[in-house]
């Protein structure tokens, strides 16, 4: 079966084996950030609404546990857009968990509806949220992530702040910077106080791997990290996820499915994917090189190897 909305699984060094389910169908965002790998915002927006039914999210979701897969270790929502803009969250986090009793729910988020006390709410009903916070200065706020007209950081933080206190889960926070825009030390200076008041699980320093919207965005140098590391990247280390004892071994045909919903949603590698999706490498490949032949998929080369683009990452 192919699928709209269940994808992966993705391999994440903080989730492990992590199931996707996309709640947007679309570039459905509060933000258009420069770094973003899945491309340009479509919709900018703080309105809530059914982007995707529920419905149609745990209907695919169902039908994929019915194929007998190897368990992920996580589910995780996500996708094209930020997953709290849908108003069915609560509902797609309650039903994955029905079906998937002994595995965790995650949510990954940029924060800017925390703002909201009734998606905070919905929120809260999962095990582990992973939000960003790539800056607390206004003006690289607004350069970095270029919000959704009359959005804050101070907001987004606020927000942050009241779902700390009323959120019974996990928070792992994420600060990605970019070279000469988010990585001043005044924005270190504010992050470093407000991580200390929001005491999350974890937080994990990262930089641009990858093309993200805008062209030319650039990487912070590795001195950068180390400073900004030394002085926030803290918490637990994810468990490393238990190697499945078999590999799957599904129709080539549906494999390449897996593959281009998958890469729709994340650049990988195509060793990425055969970890990620319990695969024989070989098979792996040759999917990728079916999609790349129908265009469905692009390769770009980075440091790290050659990563594989679904054809809609697009680049200002």
């Amino acid at each position: 079966m192919a699928y709209k909305y269940v994808f992966g699984p993705v391999l994440s060094g903080r989730l492990g084996r992590s199931l996707g389910l996309d709640l947007l169908g679309d570039r459905i965002c509060s933000m258009d950030c420069v770094y973003c790998e899945v491309g340009a915002t479509r919709r900018r927006t703080l309105d809530r609404a059914p982007y995707v039914p529920a419905g149609a999210v745990l209907d695919e979701l169902a039908a994929w546990k019915a194929e007998d897969h190897t368990p992920p270790d996580i589910v995780t929502l996500g996708g094209l857009g930020e997953p709290c803009l849908n108003s069915d969250m609560g509902a797609i986090i309650d039903g994955a968990r029905a079906l998937f009793k002994d595995t965790p729910v995650a949510v990954l988020t940029n924060a800017t509806l925390m703002t909201d006390p009734q998606a905070r709410a919905e929120l809260a009903k999962a095990d582990v949220v992973l939000p960003s916070m790539d800056s607390l200065v206004e003006a690289e706020f607004l350069a970095v992530n270029r919000p959704v007209k009359g959005l804050t950081a101070a907001a987004v933080a606020e927000g942050l702040m009241a779902f700390r206190r009323e959120f019974r889960g996990k928070i792992f926070l994420e600060i990605l910077l970019v070279r000469g825009i988010n990585d001043s030390d005044d924005n270190l200076d504010r992050l470093t106080e407000f991580c200390k008041r929001l005491n999350p699980d974890r937080v994990d320093v990262v930089t641009t791997t990858r093309p993200g919207t805008v062209r030319g965005t650039l990487p912070a140098d590795g001195e950068t990290l180390d400073r900004w590391r030394a002085r926030l990247a803290s918490g637990e280390t994810s468990p490393r996820p238990a190697s499945p004892a078999k590999r799957e071994d599904a129709p080539l045909d549906r494999l390449t499915d897996q593959v281009a919903a998958s890469l729709a949603r994340r650049p990988q590698t195509t060793a990425q994917l055969a970890v990620a999706l319990n695969a024989d490498p070989k098979r792996v490949r040759q999917a990728v090189e079916a999609l790349v032949k129908q265009g469905a998929i692009t390769p770009r080369e980075d440091r790290d190897g050659t990563f594989y683009h679904g054809t809609g990452h697009g680049l200002e």
